[in-house]
């Protein structure tokens, strides 16, 4: 499984700079279907069909039992997921349960279509099983995600409408340092980003979606949960182009459903004039990575800025990938505080992970343009990027090797006793140009 590797803490500080689009696509059949499953299940199914699923039969007619799956141990569930079916109206009904025979704690129902497994909408329901919310993805006619409608427990009343893939706006290249950023894609609806995003002679912005495979890579990792992306790619090219805002940004939404594509990645950065890459990401799959190494080795002109991850452990002996793979042309770079204290649960290496910025508690922008703070290895990354950027601006001439040791160069010893976690040292100030 691939994730970005960082401490998503983010603390809302400001109202929302994005105002809620008005809702543009109209339910479909599926959805009502949906909906009319999900106000029916939660009192038909919760608990004791949840409980006892040899009997779903009888309080749930029209779904027939596919598959239960336990986890936890021994005789004792920690989470419980359940798979029922409809052929006749097309739906597959999927419960996730959290708590133990003795209790649940929170159940959520999904329905997805059985037929191609698309995610149709789903309700949150707590340990009482009393509906708490509800979300539903529309689709375009073309079966692209477009919007994800939050609903009050009525499960009609909408709430807010996000969007999913929203056509990117019109613009001209900023010019400037090329940087690529590979996370989970950018909320370039935002005035900060849309500024920066780098075009060709025609406007067309050069980022690229290699998860749905189109030009709009629009921020939202959906592979813990299509109802619940995860929105990380914007927070953090938010810091990248406060730190260098004469960038151009080719943002990239990684291919977390075929990491082969990886290797498009690098081609499109390459292909954009590309100098700098920053990847707040990683896994502990080795084999996601083979096709980026490859890549990336191939193009020693580009410089990877790569995140060590915050697990609290040291990569050298258990690694983490990008970070621990041997190319010459990447920085791994990992968040200490102000003091140049390695953060509580960042990761760390001798021989895997180069440097530490401050990257706790720094502030940052939300895809929605809410204004907050947020921490961890994720936010080194951006830190270093716009450091290489801003010295590329004032050296174009620099190589790669040129610029990896002006880096350097600016590290100190960290200040901590005992062996050495890192390879190069500590720089307390990434902003200083001086």
């Amino acid at each position: 499984m691939t994730f970005p590797a960082g401490r998503y803490q983010l603390a809302l500080a400001g109202l929302l700079a994005m105002a809620v689009p008005a809702l543009a696509m109209a339910e479909d059949g599926a959805e009502s279907l949906a909906r009319a499953t999900l106000q029916q299940a939660p009192a038909a199914l919760c608990p004791d069909g949840i409980l006892e699923p040899a009997g779903i039969g009888e309080q749930f007619s029209d779904f027939v039992l596919a598959e239960v799956e336990d986890r936890g141990r021994g005789d004792t569930w920690a989470r419980r997921e359940i798979r029922l079916e409809n052929p006749d109206s097309d739906q597959a009904l999927l419960i996730f349960a959290s708590g133990s025979p003795a209790g649940l704690r929170r159940v959520t129902f999904e329905v997805h279509g059985l037929t191609n497994d698309r995610p149709i909408m789903m309700a949150l329901a707590g340990g009482d099983c009393g509906v708490r919310h509800g979300r539903a993805i529309r689709y375009a006619g073309d079966g692209m995600a477009e919007e994800l409608v939050h609903f009050e427990a009525d499960l009609e009343t909408v709430q807010t409408v996000e969007p999913l893939n929203p056509p990117l706006p019109n613009g001209s290249d900023p010019g400037g340092v090329t940087v690529t950023h590979i996370d989970s894609g950018v909320n370039y609806l935002l005035p900060e980003i849309a500024a920066r995003l780098a075009r060709d002679t025609e406007g067309t912005a050069l980022g690229r979606d290699l998860w749905d495979n189109d030009a709009r890579p629009f921020d939202g990792d959906q592979g813990r949960s299509p109802f619940f992306p995860i929105r990380h790619g914007t927070p953090v090219a938010s810091l990248l182009v406060k730190e260098a805002p004469e960038i151009r940004l080719v943002p990239i939404r990684f291919p977390r459903p075929d990491m082969t594509r990886m290797a498009q990645a690098v081609e499109t950065a390459a292909a954009a004039g590309t100098r700098v890459v920053a990847m707040p990401m990683g896994s502990r799959r080795q084999e996601d990575w083979t096709a980026f190494a490859d890549a990336a080795a191939a193009h020693p002109e580009i410089l990877f800025i790569v995140s060590a991850g915050n697990d609290g452990r040291d990569i050298d002996s258990t690694p983490l990938y990008p970070a621990s793979l041997p190319l010459e042309n990447m920085i791994v770079v990992t968040s200490a505080d102000g003091f140049g204290r390695l953060a509580p649960v960042s990761n760390w290496g001798a021989a895997s992970v180069d440097l530490m910025v401050p990257a706790e508690n720094l502030e940052v922008t939300d895809y929605r343009g809410a204004r907050g703070t947020a921490s961890g290895s994720s936010y080194a990354v951006p830190r270093v990027a716009a450091l290489a950027a801003r010295l590329l601006q004032e050296n174009p001439d620099w190589t790669t090797s040129d610029l990896k040791q002006a880096i350097f160069a600016r590290a100190v010893p960290p200040l901590e006793r005992g062996a050495p976690r890192l390879a190069v040292g500590w720089i307390p100030n990434p902003t200083d140009d001086g």
